[in-house]
């Protein structure tokens, strides 16, 4: 079994661009992913996804960019879609709400989330092969979670099909 770190790359301050590298993402290889706050507008050649950084649901990741979030950049798509699930875990868990701060709308900083996402990330990763159990697990639940809230949609539609008879009569 391959052990390494999450490999993070960042970009602070404005005009007085300083890099910092922090170790491994994939177990197996040695690469770099990036996390920066999102602008709106911007493009990412490379496989990425977005963290939701405003608000309660803060920490929730998405592969479409909301106004206020972090984005992270990866190396492969195998990368990206390793972390995306370890992102969806946490924000699931409510791992994040501890660390939100600001009172009439909470945030996570960049800061914090890097201090503990990468940790975090880099114990999951670890355990690679259970990582991946983990995953297929998730993504059957969510399968079925898609397809009970279809079965209830269809279920509303003809309830309210037969209360409509009652209406017209």
């Amino acid at each position: 079994m391959c052990v390494g770190h999450l490999g993070i790359q960042s970009h602070f301050g404005h005009q007085n661009r300083k890099t910092k590298e922090v170790n491994l993402l994939n177990p197996c290889t040695i690469d770099t992913i990036f996390i920066k706050t999102h602008q709106p507008g911007a493009h990412y050649a490379k496989p990425h996804f977005f963290v939701l950084s405003k608000g309660l649901n803060s920490g929730k990741p998405s592969n479409e960019p909301f106004t206020n979030s972090f984005v992270l950049v990866f190396q492969t798509e195998a990368q990206k879609e390793d972390i995306f699930w370890i992102a969806m875990s946490l924000w699931k868990s409510k791992f994040w709400m501890p660390f939100l701060r600001g009172s009439v709308i909470p945030f996570l900083s960049l800061y914090e989330f890097k201090k503990e996402f990468n940790p975090r990330a880099t114990r999951m990763m670890r355990e690679h092969e259970q990582h991946h159990k983990n995953i297929q697990a998730l993504k059957l639940l969510q399968e079925q979670e898609a397809h009970h809230a279809k079965n209830i949609h269809l279920i509303n539609e003809l309830r309210n099909a037969i209360l409509m008879r009652y209406r017209m009569k």
